[in-house]
C-alpha cells in the first residue's frame, strides 16, 4: 500500500476489536487515524469540543463514535472517562503552533495557548490510566516534534511545551511498567512518543505506526521515541 492510501485495510490485525480514543481528533490527523483504525477493525471514539467538526466526522466516517468534551477541563475529562468506560488505546492529537519573532517574540499568550495541549494530555492520561491498566493490551501515544532535540529561538515556546509533554509521557510509561512489576505480571501497556518535523503530509504514517503498536510486545515499545520522516 502506498503511503497515501489512508484505508489501512489488510495491514493491521492486532488492533482489531480494540477500543481507541482519539483525543482532539477533529484534525486531518484524526480523520486519517480514524479511517486507518476503523479499517483495521478497531472501535474508534473521537473526543473534542467542536460539535460542528464532530458532526462532520460522524457523517463522513460511518461507525465512529464521538464525545463532545473540553479536554482542558479536568472535570469534563473525568466525566468523559465515566462515559467511555473500557478502553485499549489513546492517541493524543491536541496541538497547534505559535512561534516566530526570535526569543523576544515568544509571548506569554502564545505559551499559554500552546500549553493547552500539555494540559489536555495530563487530564486524559490521568483519567484513563486505570482502565488502560485493566486492558490486556493498552497502547497510548503522543505527537511531539523534532524541535525538542534542537529548539530554535523562534520556537522556544513550542519546543518547551513539547519537551514537557515528552517528559509526562515517559512518566506514563514508567507508571505502566511499575504497575506490571508490582503486580508480578507481564507488561501489557505501552506509551510511545512520535516525533515529526511537521505533521502535515505525515498523517498516514502516524496513523499506521500507531495502529501497528498492537502487533508488538508492550515491553518492546514502552517508553520509546519514534521519529516519523
Amino acid at each position: 500500500m502506498s503511503d497515501g492510501d489512508a484505508t489501512g485495510e489488510g495491514r493491521v490485525t492486532g488492533v482489531a476489536g480494540r477500543t481507541v480514543l482519539l483525543a482532539g481528533g477533529t484534525s486531518e490527523a484524526g480523520r486519517v487515524a480514524a479511517q486507518v483504525l476503523t479499517a483495521a477493525g478497531a472501535h474508534v471514539i473521537i473526543a473534542a469540543r467542536d460539535e460542528v467538526a464532530l458532526g462532520t466526522l460522524r457523517e463522513t466516517l460511518p461507525g465512529i463514535r464521538t464525545q463532545r468534551c473540553d479536554l482542558t477541563d479536568e472535570t469534563a475529562v473525568h466525566d468523559l472517562g465515566e462515559r467511555v468506560g473500557a478502553l485499549d488505546g489513546v492517541l493524543h492529537l491536541v496541538g497547534g503552533w505559535r512561534g516566530g519573532g526570535g526569543l523576544t517574540g515568544q509571548t506569554e499568550g502564545d505559551f499559554r495557548a500552546l500549553e493547552t495541549s500539555l494540559t489536555a494530555l495530563r487530564h486524559v492520561s490521568r483519567a484513563f490510566d486505570p482502565t488502560l491498566r485493566d486492558s490486556d493490551a493498552a497502547r497510548t501515544a503522543i505527537v511531539s516534534s523534532t524541535a525538542v532535540t534542537r529548539p530554535l529561538a523562534g520556537g522556544a515556546n513550542y519546543a518547551a511545551v513539547k519537551a514537557a509533554a515528552e517528559a509526562w509521557n515517559r512518566a506514563v510509561a514508567h507508571g505502566f511498567a511499575k504497575h506490571a512489576r508490582d503486580a508480578g505480571e507481564p507488561l501489557r501497556a505501552a506509551a510511545v512518543t512520535y516525533r515529526v518535523k511537521a505533521l502535515a503530509g505525515r498523517e498516514f504514517a502516524l496513523a499506521d505506526a500507531f495502529a501497528r503498536l498492537w502487533d508488538d510486545d508492550a515491553a518492546a515499545v514502552n517508553d520509546t521515541v519514534v521519529t516519523l520522516g
